[in-house]
């Protein structure tokens, strides 16, 4: 008779009885952004160990501020030590893991197993959940990492729907997926080009995103040939008529495009009843580099449907403004990443981007005076009388007026905001809160 092996890790609920809303936090402030727009545990960087180097990321102090204000939301902090390490890295791990305990992280999210070890060694208290950077795609792999000890898998992000299926029926373990987001064009974090082209590790934090880069295509040359910058394609015909040298052809003309390799962004919010059907325990949005307006815009949608269907399965209606609050977000174009079928190349992106969303973060608001129905704003971008505004918070207020007259705080009428964080204040339609935030369109 074979001998089973058991789980290490005993206890733990396999099934949330709701799915998380698990959103980035790339600083303080969208730490606090994410929460109070709806979501229910926030993901951060330390200032290492993690694969976002150049976000503002957090020191301990902050962590535990971040940790305190989540609680006050019923909300958890996690943090990502998802570096794949080398020797040197390891150094001083142990003291960063057992300080994270002390400011009250809630989980790691790793994909080192040395990491892993030393995590549950010295700190069993701090759940390790696998990083989406060990490229997880199968049930029988997420079922060693269960009987390693792991409560959760954040699978890779080219698992579909009928695996997640599998993967649920096979292992009782917590599944995160992203549902939103950018996508790399590699399998996540192992694509070797930011290495080779500026020397920054992609596996140690340094991605230069070389895939949305733009670059320019050439014939291949033999050996003796030399090759031609685009810099140098003015001088092309010249230099190809010369006899002292060869040249490879360009396989473009000095007015089209370069191309770049990146792939469309993730949006699922029109599939959120076959992600909480299928068994996902948390929806993963992607973006601790991205703006506070993106992170609270996306996640004010989620949190709406998700809501929605829990309360009511069979009426459940994709509202329109949810995908249009998420269209007013910093998007690239989007797909459904590799859910429902495996991408192709439509599903990139080979010209320049597209244009950016057309909204500018506006404003924030600081105070609302009901007797007189004037709100106290900080503002964040340029706007002006007689400027189309939109109004939105938590939960889906939302609300479009015109701006009629800018004041400062000592009474001085402006003809414009026009400096970063100046406080005005402006007369509003409806009521607003503190963290209810302002948009308008950009300027042009």
């Amino acid at each position: 008779m074979e001998v089973m092996s058991q789980p290490k890790y005993t206890g733990k609920r396999y099934r949330l009885d709701k799915p998380e809303l698990l959103a980035p936090a790339g600083n303080l402030e969208k730490l606090k952004f994410a929460i109070h727009y709806g979501a229910d545990a926030v993901y951060i960087g330390g200032q290492v160990y993690g694969l976002r180097s150049n976000a503002d990321n957090f020191s301990f102090e902050e962590m535990r501020e971040g940790v305190e204000f989540a609680r006050k939301y019923g909300a958890k902090v996690f943090v990502a030590t998802n570096i794949y390490a080398h020797n040197e890295d390891l150094e001083g791990i142990e003291t960063y893991l057992r300080n994270l305990h002390e400011v009250g992280i809630a989980a790691i999210i790793t994909a080192d197993p040395a990491i892993i070890e030393i995590a549950q060694r010295a700190v069993p208290e701090i759940e390790v959940h696998l990083s989406t950077q060990q490229s997880t795609m199968n049930w029988q792999s997420v079922k060693f990492w269960k009987e390693e000890g792991l409560p959760r898998v954040v699978l890779g992000r080219e698992v579909s729907f009928q695996e997640i299926a599998e993967i649920k029926k096979n292992v009782d373990i917590e599944i995160e997926a992203f549902v939103h987001g950018a996508m790399c064009s590699s399998y996540s974090g192992r694509c070797v080009l930011s290495n080779h082209f500026t020397d920054r590790d992609s596996n140690r934090g340094g991605c230069c995103q070389s895939c949305r880069w733009s670059y320019d295509l050439f014939e291949e040359a033999p050996s003796n040939d030399v090759w031609v910058s685009e810099e140098d394609i003015k001088d092309y015909e010249e230099v190809k008529s010369s006899e002292k040298v060869s040249v490879s052809n360009p396989l473009f003309q000095p007015e089209d495009n370069a191309f770049t390799m990146g792939s469309k962004d993730l949006c699922m919010l029109e599939s959120i009843p076959e992600l909480i059907e299928v068994g996902i325990d948390s929806f993963k949005i992607e973006g601790r580099m991205k703006s506070l307006h993106y992170v609270a815009t996306v996640v004010n949608a989620y949190r709406q449907a998700i809501d929605s269907y829990m309360a009511d399965p069979e009426n459940y209606v994709l509202k329109p403004e949810w995908v249009e609050e998420i269209n007013k977000a910093a998007n690239r174009p989007v797909n459904t990443g590799f859910f429902y079928d495996t991408p192709d190349h439509e599903d990139h992106i080979y010209e320049p981007e597209e244009k950016a969303t057309p909204f500018d973060f506006a404003g924030l608001v600081l105070e609302y005076n009901a007797e007189d129905g004037k709100a106290l704003i900080q503002q964040r971008n340029h706007f002006k009388p007689g400027q189309e505004i939109e109004f939105f918070g938590p939960g889906g207020t939302f609300f479009k007026q015109r701006v009629e007259t800018i004041w400062d705080e000592k009474g001085n009428v402006l003809d414009a905001a026009r400096h970063a964080m100046q406080r005005v204040v402006i007369k509003v339609d409806q009521p607003v809160q503190y963290f209810d935030m302002m948009r308008c369109k950009k300027n042009k």
